[in-house]
């Protein structure tokens, strides 16, 4: 991901503080490949952890990023419900709110 695709905090972060931002996307690339899942997996997982999170900013970054990897929206969405029973209705309703910000046109 580049500066310029980065939500506004983060790429601020990026611009002012460049080593940490560096050492973050580092950790990032380790942590992925320190498993064996796939990127759609990774993509979905790390969805879902945004959604545990309350991160709605996370989720929108999730989303854009799983479009555009070709993760179809019914399966971004199938998240939220899977949210239901763990998080709660209303943390599952507000997550299918803000998947559908960007996946209902």
């Amino acid at each position: 991901m580049s500066k310029q695709d980065l939500p506004a905090g983060a790429g601020k972060v990026a611009d002012q503080y460049p080593e940490v931002w560096r050492a973050f996307q580092s950790l990032g690339e380790a942590c992925a490949e320190a498993g064996p899942l796939d990127a759609r997996t990774r993509r979905l997982v790390k969805l879902a952890l945004a959604v545990g999170a309350g991160s709605e900013g996370a989720v929108h970054s999730h989303i854009r990023r799983g479009l555009a990897e070709g993760i179809e929206p019914e399966a971004l969405k199938q998240v939220a419900m899977l949210a239901v029973p763990t998080l709660g209705l209303p943390s599952g309703v507000a997550a299918l709110t803000w998947i559908e910000d960007l996946t209902d046109s």
